[in-house]
């Protein structure tokens, strides 16, 4: 009859502490220190994780996708929509030809006004030309084209917004 070999928990093997209770002996022949192994085991044992990973795809992979529905096919069909995205525009468009009349308004409304409050305005001259008469009759001008300017640079850049919301529903 021959003897087993002794099992790990074991602890009457090689390696491993004595029954009596002292320090375990040092490591089987062959073996190094455990602590040497750890990132090799580590590694196995991410290797054996990854083998164990399986993809899962898709049976309708190449199933035919919905066809995206432009916001601009909303509004040349004229539906809900549509409206809103338009009515949006129109208001923004509106609410900067208030603005830039108004300021105008106001500028070409409040001169007569200034010349009434302050006398000296009304007495002085430019270039021989009663100061009131030059301003009304030809300095206004260049306020009207410069509204003008105004109005024309952010009226675009309004519809550039627009269509970047559109495009980008």
């Amino acid at each position: 009859m021959t003897a087993d070999p002794p099992r790990r928990g074991d602890q009457s093997g090689r390696g491993e502490q004595s029954r009596r209770g002292d320090a375990p002996a040092g490591p089987r022949r062959g073996e190094g220190p455990r602590w040497v192994d750890l990132p090799r085991r580590a590694d196995q044992a991410r290797r054996a994780e990854q083998a164990r990973r399986v993809a899962v795809t898709s049976p309708r992979t190449a199933a035919a996708r919905r066809p995206r529905y432009p916001a601009t096919r909303e509004i040349d069909e004229q539906t809900h929509l549509g409206e809103v995205y338009m009515r949006s525009l129109l208001r923004t468009q509106f609410r900067l030809a208030m603005f830039v009349c108004t300021v105008l308004g106001c500028v070409v409304g409040g001169l007569p006004l200034l010349f009434l409050l302050i006398p000296r305005l009304r007495e002085a001259d430019l270039l021989g030309v009663p100061l009131p008469w030059a301003v009304l009759g030809g300095l206004i001008y260049p306020a009207f084209v410069a509204g003008a300017w105004l109005y024309v640079r952010q009226a675009e850049r309004n519809e550039r917004h627009f269509a970047d919301l559109v495009e980008r529903r």
